[in-house]
């Protein structure tokens, strides 16, 4: 069983940054794409950004290139997704994700090619 926790959620008003962590108790942590999804209320859980299992390519959604980037530290098996200029649209619950196979990086903006999710963290932003 994989255990995804996330971390460093929080309030922060419009132009701020936030930097979100998410750690993984899995050996295998460094052959897997990871993902980050967000959702508001009231709305459906939309892909922000992913990351291959080597960190050498990433992927964003349009609204957040520019100002989100994700990382990955494999040996403390954790990702990142620092966010800069954050914006009230940001607001909501994201979400880590692990993708179900280890060496893929197709689909990677895909809810379901991704089989463990974190709990989840809050992300609050006013304006």
């Amino acid at each position: 069983q994989v255990q995804l926790v996330e971390s460093g959620g929080g309030l922060v008003q419009a132009g701020g940054s936030l930097r979100l962590s998410c750690a993984a108790s899995t050996r295998t942590f460094s052959i897997y794409t990871m993902g980050w999804f967000r959702q508001a209320p009231g709305k459906e859980r939309e892909f922000v950004a992913a990351i291959r299992w080597s960190g050498t390519s990433t992927y964003y959604t349009d609204s957040v290139k520019g100002r989100f980037t994700v990382s990955r530290d494999n040996a403390k098996n954790t990702v990142y997704l620092q966010m800069n200029s954050l914006k009230p649209e940001d607001t909501a619950v994201y979400y880590c994700a692990r993708y179900s196979r280890p060496y893929y990086y197709v689909n990677n903006d895909v809810a379901h090619q991704y089989d463990y999710w974190g709990q989840g963290t809050q992300v609050t932003v006013s304006s």
